[in-house]
This record gives structure tokens, sequence and C-alpha cells, in this order.
């Protein structure tokens, strides 16, 4: 899928979103490494992410070409500030209405607006591939991106008590939220 927008941010910068592509694999994964070893709230240790460049650029060329799924990058100034995508659920008949959706931005570029324009950028691109719900998973002392996810229209679904464990054995609780999209049921 692709997608190309540009948008103000509340510093001044302009900021270029768009899709990633093959090219910008090796950009993709430093960022990708960079945020998950920024915070704790991530899915992912830094080391994690066995993907080579190449893998990645498989990946990010296969998003591209995707009808329903997209992986979006932030570049401000030429660098890549962060990266957000939506991906499906699951293509049996019964889950191929849920995308999932995932965010990770270089703390050198919170508060300025590329968090939020990052995820209506994949509400935009979920309700353009037919979904009838978005869904994410966000731990719960994460609060200023629920407060997010909830200005986008998420809504808490659920929580799981023991959705991570830190390396340090400490829980960490997870919100689960959805927004539901145009061609979903809206009771």
């Amino acid at each position: 899928m692709e997608y190309y927008k540009t948008i103000k941010l509340k510093d001044g910068r302009t900021c270029i979103l768009r899709n990633c592509t093959a090219k910008d694999s090796e950009a993709v994964l430093d960022v990708f490494n960079l945020t998950h070893a920024q915070t704790d709230w991530m899915l992912t240790y830094p080391g994690e992410m066995t993907f080579t460049v190449e893998q990645e650029a498989k990946f990010l060329q296969d998003r591209t070409d995707s009808s329903d799924e997209v992986e979006i990058l932030a570049e401000v100034g030429g660098k890549v500030a962060g990266t957000a995508g939506i991906g499906c659920v699951g293509r049996k008949e019964k889950l191929k209405h849920r995308a999932e959706f995932g965010i990770g931005i270089d703390r050198a570029y919170w508060g300025i607006g590329i968090g939020h324009a990052l995820t209506e950028a994949c509400i935009e691109c979920a309700e353009a591939a037919g979904y009838a719900q978005l869904e994410l998973d966000v731990t719960a002392e994460n609060e200023r991106a629920i407060a997010l996810y909830k200005k986008a229209g998420f809504v808490e679904f659920g929580r799981n008590p023991l959705g991570f464990r830190t390396r340090e054995g400490r829980w960490q609780e997870l919100v689960l939220m959805r927004r539901v999209l145009s061609g979903g049921n809206k009771e």
C-alpha cells in the first residue's frame, strides 16, 4: 500500500509521511532498534529483532505491494523519526476484518505531532483497505500513548495484567484498545 503526505509539526518543521520502501530498510531497522532501546514499553528489547537488512527490505517491499498492509515512516530533515504500520490480524474469514497497529518514534521527536500524524495515517490506510476494526496493545504505564489513542478514537476493551514480563521479572499490564472503522458495526 502506498501513502504520501506532508505535514507541519508543532515546532514548525516539515514532516514527510510516506510508505517505507525496500531502500529504507537500513534506516527503518536503525530507528526500530533505537526506539526499542529508549523505552521499556515496546514489544521487544533491542537486539531481539533478528531481521537482516535484506529481510527488512523484503518485508517493506511486501507492505508496499500489499493492498491492505502498510509501513509508514515519518521523515524530518531527511532523518527517519519514527515508523508505524498496520497488518492484517489473520487471513481466515473470521479474522480478516481486523487490522493491528504498531508505532515507534525516536524520543528526540516526541511531543511535536508525529505520533498523532502517524496514527491518523494508519487509520486512513486501514479505512482505505476496508477493515472494520483497528487494534493495538499499549502498556498501562504509557499514559501519553493512551491519551493519544483515545484522542484518535480508540477505546479500551480489555486488559492483560500479565501482558509483558520485563527482564527484571516485573509484570507490565497491557491495555487492549480498538477503533471501529467505517466497515464495522458501531453497536
